[in-house]
């Protein structure tokens, strides 16, 4: 009898895990709510894979032997509670392409805020290094559909706390986590240590030999890490004092140790400016080194590396004043650490579907540095009363074009304006890069 394994969600993820439960001999379905993507349509009819849209036919979903479900659906979705009811196993993703990897390594990355960017520098320094990898998860390509269709000896894969959620075995060679800050709470019963499980359970599997890296000047993840029984070898980043084996940071010089070898580096060499990025440049460097990438490569790597589409992107300047597109700004912290690399009076573009955000986290940053506030939003009143005392321009608007053109009303020559949203782009838009998007055609059109 083949195993049958039914997928909820037919997104990227849904559809890379097709390909490859196909390709494993697997009897599989997948099973989508809303409508599906042409494109999508096409490779599972060329596959001959079963699916249906815009329902779940339950009777087909509760006779799977096994579900991978999609990052996107929370716990409290009532198919998924009968699901679990039944007690059919259920699986995410990177746990369903971990079993097929083979021999290859994997460095997965997660964290609340810089995870994208580290992840994105740990792959560009791989690629100056000539590795043959990939670049899997929640940036890139579908995990699975990479180890389906062109596997590759190593894997740098961004991974979500939904995606940990969901794993069983999944057990990366090298694991960093770059901080733990509120987020997505709205999906952990607004209950933090949910999340901060959810977020440790990257080192559930670690063995002795794999590697930890993690951000000692982080709060929570400080406060929390002695809870986990932690195999692996804990490689720490600091910039609050001198480490023994690590990546730490003094009068502007990263220092890099690792066994008995020692790297260093002056920080005006990073192309990537700013406190956050001084972190997530150690946490990459040390994670390639971790997977034997010679200093030269990570140095030549670093002094290269071109920051990512809507992570504070440069979009143009006009009259003087400077737009910076930030609109992968999801969660508060994501614009605290925008705010503090601002060296000019700011106008902030704040606004969209709030998870649960606790916005005292940047009001001494905005009293600092924000002449004026402007709300892209459905519904802005959390922001009026956070801000309402501070600054005295606050006004609404409700499309890109609306923020952009307020915005640059309000802004003065050598003034920046800054789309740094700290909430979810679903209200008006498609998603943070249709956000993004929008953004930067409302600035050219000025």
């Amino acid at each position: 009898m083949k195993k049958r394994i039914v997928i909820l969600g037919a997104g990227e993820s849904g559809i890379g895990t097709a390909l490859l439960a196909k390709q494993q001999g697997y009897d599989v379905f997948v099973t989508d709510g809303g409508a599906i993507k042409e494109s999508y349509k096409n490779e599972l009819a060329l596959h001959k894979i079963a699916f249906e849209e815009l329902q779940h036919t339950e009777a087909a979903i509760l006779n799977a032997d096994e579900i991978m479900k999609s990052p996107g659906i929370p716990e409290k979705n009532e198919l998924i509670k009968k699901i679990r009811a039944k007690g059919i196993p259920v699986i995410s993703e990177i746990e369903f392409a971990y079993r097929y990897k083979g021999d290859s390594k994997i460095i997965a990355i997660t964290g609340s805020n810089g995870k994208t960017t580290t992840t994105a520098l740990i792959y560009h320094i791989c690629k100056t290094a000539n590795i043959d990898c990939a670049l899997v998860g929640n940036i890139g390509f579908s995990f699975a559909k990479q180890v389906a269709e062109d596997p590759k000896p190593l894997y740098v894969a961004e991974i979500s706390s939904f995606q940990l959620d969901d794993i069983k075995t999944f057990r990366p060679d090298v694991a960093v986590l770059t901080n733990i800050t509120e987020d997505h709470l709205d999906r952990y019963e607004y209950k933090m240590q949910k999340y901060i499980d959810s977020k440790f359970k990257i080192v559930e599997n670690q063995q002795e030999g794999d590697v930890f890296i993690y951000n000692m000047d982080d709060e929570e993840t400080i406060k929390n890490i002695n809870n986990y029984p932690i195999k692996s070898t804990l490689y720490p980043i600091t910039m609050s004092k001198q480490l023994p084996q690590g990546a730490y940071l003094t009068n502007a010089q990263m220092h890099l140790k690792w066994k008995n070898e020692e790297m260093q580096m002056s920080i005006e060499d990073f192309a990537l400016k700013g406190k956050h990025n001084q972190y997530n440049s150690m946490a990459a460097s040390l994670a390639a080194t971790a997977v034997d990438i010679r200093k030269e490569k990570i140095r030549e790597a670093l002094q290269t590396f071109e920051s990512l589409e809507h992570r504070m992107e440069p979009v143009v300047s006009i009259k003087g004043v400077e737009f910076i597109n930030d609109s992968k700004a999801t969660n508060v912290n994501s614009t605290w650490f925008a705010l503090e690399s601002m060296d000019k009076p700011t106008i902030l573009i704040l606004g969209g579907v709030d998870k649960g955000n606790n916005y005292s986290l940047i009001k001494e940053l905005v009293k600092e540095k924000v002449k004026a506030i402007v709300c892209m939003g459905i519904d802005n009143r959390k922001i009026h009363e956070a801000f309402g005392d501070i600054v005295s321009l606050i006004v609404n608007t409700s499309s890109a074009e609306e923020a952009v053109k307020s915005a640059f009303h309000f802004a003065n020559k050598g003034d920046v304006v800054l789309l740094s949203p700290a909430c979810a782009s679903f209200d008006l838009f498609k998603n943070y890069e249709d956000r993004g998007n929008q953004f930067k055609q409302a600035v050219k059109s000025l």
